[in-house]
């Protein structure tokens, strides 16, 4: 029997902005979009073109994505306007995307008391603005906002709302438990109840947490009969967040009732990038992963020592639910760590490395693995860094330079206008092909500052950095105190079109910073050909 497909809607950076203590730079948005086209999902919804200025920027300049439809968000048109008058509809129907999902009202009350127009109008405001964005050449979704509250209160209004949109045009009307009130067994009957006048394949779901029941209200949605699944990365959201797709893509790819009914977009290869793609949204935000989370959690697969140990390595089957591989994760055994060669091999695949499985540097490079993340090093989010240490094992990476010295000052003062300013100053000593070269640079803070000497001069090879920005700089606190552990992950970019992530890790966030500095010039060195000295 063939296989139905599912499709995947993300709406990690739109849904979880609105996160309490989540606020995405126009780079991190980019890097999280690429990473999730990387995963495989079918849209990944971008933002509200004209909503604020980081969604803007971030919709003037999309993201380069392979296999993602890139998605904006807005709301049908206003009521008294028609769709070609609606300003803020204009913007999200004219941005450069694939497609443009539209919220509007399908509760009575709501129409009621916040619209203050007839039930009516709302309808054909729906079907105007789905058809106006199909006339566009985008593809259509419908956000059904509060529906199974108002189809609760009244079914004729809600599928009335639906019918609208269907007739329009929509390629997707997507049920949205808004309030996160809906319990599995109320969606469940409900969307049976929907799928007699609106066709499954037609249909999607949009679940949120507050009851704890976001993914299980989404399988219910799933069994009942619809086609696609919203939610986002880690379960952020509003409130208690959205359903988590990080937990929902493993049991729709893996487990039973759904592996062998359903196909997504996200191949084996890509289920592999899972736990890296949770992870380097954590890193994005200066969090920690969450070591319990499902699937790709650090204690997901973990066992403590013991019988319990002793019965997982002889049967892994019997106390692990999935190969923790699947999803690149790797089972943890805290007395010693089992963790990590496939791991090593797999990224060092994808880095394009040519290795020999047997050569005693990658038992090497495992152990380097192992001490640097205990030491605080996070490679899920700084790939370049890892290609660098990986390739330096296997001795691959030459020494263009020796850094002697660096020094860093930052002064208080008032200027000659009288201001308050504060102004950063950096001295580097480098070794370069023999001969040593110091340079001294200012900057609006003391990661500028260095980055601007290291850049003055590095002899023959300054003709290679022109070209290289550092675009974003995160700095995260491992443990607590003045004395504190501190990861500075720093984003950079160049004039072929290439961004790559570097880490650095220290109890001086200015060394921690100068580390990340070091790697980013030395990945972009090696990438374009520089010859040794």
């Amino acid at each position: 029997m063939a296989k139905e497909r599912l499709y995947i809607f993300d709406t990690t950076l739109r849904d979880g902005a609105q996160t309490s203590g989540v606020d995405f730079s126009v780079e991190d948005k980019r890097a999280i979009a690429q990473a999730l086209d990387k995963l495989g999902v079918d849209y990944v919804e971008g933002g509200w073109p004209g909503a604020n200025p980081t969604d803007s920027s971030f919709f003037q300049n999309p993201p380069e994505l392979k296999r993602a439809t890139f998605t904006a968000f807005g709301m049908t048109k206003r009521p008294g306007r028609s769709a070609d008058n609606d300003p803020g509809l204009s913007e999200v129907v004219n941005a450069d995307v694939g497609a443009v999902c539209l919220v509007g009202k399908t509760w009575d009350f709501h129409v009621d008391v916040a619209l203050g127009i007839e039930h009516g109008e709302n309808v054909a405001m729906i079907g105007e603005s789905v058809a106006h964005t199909i006339a566009k050449g985008r593809e259509a979704l419908f956000d059904a906002e509060h529906f199974f509250d108002g189809y609760k209160a009244n079914p004729a209004f809600a599928l009335d709302c639906l019918k609208s949109a269907l007739y329009a045009g929509a390629r997707w009307i997507v049920l949205c438990d808004t309030n996160g009130g809906a319990l599995p067994h109320e969606i469940s009957r409900i969307v049976g109840e929907v799928v007699e006048h609106i066709p499954g394949d037609r249909l999607g779901i949009h679940c949120h947490n507050d009851t704890g029941n976001a993914i299980a209200g989404s399988l219910a949605a799933v069994q009942a009969g619809v086609r696609q699944i919203q939610g986002s990365l880690n379960g952020l959201g509003e409130r208690c967040g959205n359903a988590d797709l990080v937990a929902l893509i493993p049991i729709l790819k893996l487990k039973p009732g759904f592996a062998e009914n359903y196909e997504t977009g996200i191949d084996d290869e890509g289920l592999r990038h899972l736990t890296a793609t949770s992870h380097l949204l954590d890193e994005l935000l200066n969090r920690a992963p969450a070591r319990q989370a499902p699937f790709v959690g650090a204690s997901a697969f973990a066992h403590k020592g013991g019988l319990h140990v002793s019965a997982v390595l002889k049967n892994p089957e019997t106390y692990e639910h999935i190969d923790p591989a699947l999803v690149g994760n790797s089972r943890q055994v805290l007395v010693s760590n089992q963790a990590g060669r496939s791991n090593i091999l797999a990224r060092l695949t994808e880095a394009g490395i040519d290795f020999d499985p047997k050569n005693p540097k990658i038992n090497r490079l495992l152990d380097e693995v192992k001490q640097k993340e205990f030491e605080g090093y996070a490679y899920d989010g700084a790939e370049a860094s890892f290609e660098l240490m990986a390739r330096r094992t296997l001795g691959e990476v030459p020494v263009y330079f020796d850094v002697d010295a660096f020094r860093v000052m930052v002064e208080r003062r008032h200027n000659a206008k009288g201001e308050l300013i504060t102004v950063s100053e950096a001295t580097v000593k480098l070794t370069v092909d023999g001969r040593q070269i110091m340079s001294v640079a200012e900057g609006n803070g003391p990661v500028n500052a260095l980055d601007n000497a290291l850049r003055k001069d590095i002899g023959s090879f300054a003709k290679y950095i022109d070209d290289l920005e550092l675009v974003d700089f995160k700095v995260r606190i491992l443990d607590g105190g003045t004395g504190a552990v501190t990861r500075v992950l720093i984003e950079s970019a160049d004039g072929k079109g290439r961004r790559w992530f570097t880490v650095g890790v220290s109890s001086n966030i200015i060394d921690a910073s100068f580390m990340a500095l070091l790697d980013s010039i030395t990945y972009k060195l090696f990438k374009d050909g520089a010859a040794a000295p």
